[in-house]
């Protein structure tokens, strides 16, 4: 069974299962619910605790001997299994799926994990634990979402925020939760409940941002010109590679110029997506880019793009910063619906 961190709570009030499974890259929600979990579980008798840290050279005879022990002094028990690299390997493996078809009596197993990729995912060990344990899914916080996660963090402080504070609450936070979080319980810890002034949130928050190239293809596909043009200059401090944020940037424009060729040859937009292997969250932001972005813009930057490639490699003059700022702003820029005259929609 899958469930969001907010559905946690509601999950352990109702019955603390055998096996709990924290999978995600969000550290921040991640430690809340291990901590949940682990909480829970000691206020209903699950005092003793042991903590196994898989590396390449841990021994994977210890879970099963763990699993077949009893406590000592007949305590419930609780095993904490933490998994860094999400790779336990074939000796690894062969341990969980063993775990999880025979879970020992009176104990709690907690297993974190970092996200997993399709192949772990079809995998019979990861199968096991979809099946045998509460799935707690801890990805990070999309950025339309950070507006209302901020807000709930601050009514269970018995604050509000004014919504020019909350931008800049945003644009300091973006991509950094714990650090958000400890910025979030500053503010109650300096301000009275009520209504925080922008004033106040300035004074108060840090530039605790943290910037990925992901974030910046995303603002310039969804045309978010103030936020490509922050997160590109905060990649620059950062000292993030330029071929690097290059190559991410146009990944996408190629995606989108394979999506507008299948439907111009009449193929279903959902076949289209899939055959350019776009998932999930992604599909939302490449549709919406789909019915902005005409081809001819996106050849064109895709021929921008080469040229900033010869500058990077010193055959071509100019500022490469400058440039890759020029690239997203010509694709940021909202451009009017282009109509396909061989299928009739939109593109």
């Amino acid at each position: 069974m899958w469930i969001s961190p907010d559905q946690l709570s509601a999950q352990l009030q109702r019955q603390l299962a055998p096996l709990y499974t924290i999978i995600g890259d969000e550290l921040l929600l991640a430690i809340e619910a291990a901590d949940a979990v682990r909480l829970h579980a000691r206020t209903h008798g699950y005092s003793e605790r042991d903590i196994f840290m898989v590396d390449h050279r841990f021994d994977w005879s210890n879970l099963e001997r763990w699993r077949c022990q009893s406590s000592l002094f007949g305590e419930r028990r609780l095993l904490d299994m933490r998994i860094p690299t999400g790779k336990p390997g074939k000796e690894g493996a062969a341990a969980i799926e063993a775990l999880c078809q025979h879970l020992p009596p009176d104990t709690i197993t907690l297993v974190t994990l970092p996200k997993a990729d399709k192949q772990t995912q079809a995998s019979k060990w990861f199968k096991a634990l979809e099946h045998a344990s509460v799935m707690i899914a801890v990805d990070p916080i999309a950025y339309p979402r950070l507006a209302d996660w901020i807000q709930q963090r601050l009514a269970m402080q018995g604050q509000r925020i004014a919504p020019d504070a909350l931008q800049l609450l945003i644009d300091k936070i973006e991509g950094n939760l714990l650090a958000a979080q400890q910025e979030i319980s500053k503010l109650a810890l300096l301000y009275a409940s009520g209504l925080l002034s922008f004033k106040q949130v300035k004074n108060a928050v840090l530039d605790v941002a943290r910037y990925d190239i992901f974030s910046l293809a995303e603002a310039m596909l969804t045309a978010d010109t103030v936020r490509y043009s922050r997160i590109l200059t905060g990649l620059q401090g950062e000292g993030t590679p330029p071929p690097l944020i290059l190559s991410t940037l146009t990944e996408p424009m190629r995606t989108l110029l394979l999506v507008q060729q299948a439907l111009a040859t009449g193929k279903p937009l959902a076949q289209a997506l899939k055959d350019a292997r776009v998932w999930g969250q992604q599909q939302k932001t490449i549709m919406i880019a789909i019915k902005r972005l005409p081809p001819r813009l996106l050849l064109q930057a895709l021929l921008h793009a080469a040229n900033i490639d010869r500058i990077i490699k010193g055959v071509a003059q100019g500022d490469v910063w400058n440039e890759l700022l020029q690239l997203g702003l010509a694709l940021t820029v909202q451009q009017p619906l282009v109509s396909n005259k061989n299928t009739g929609k939109s593109i």
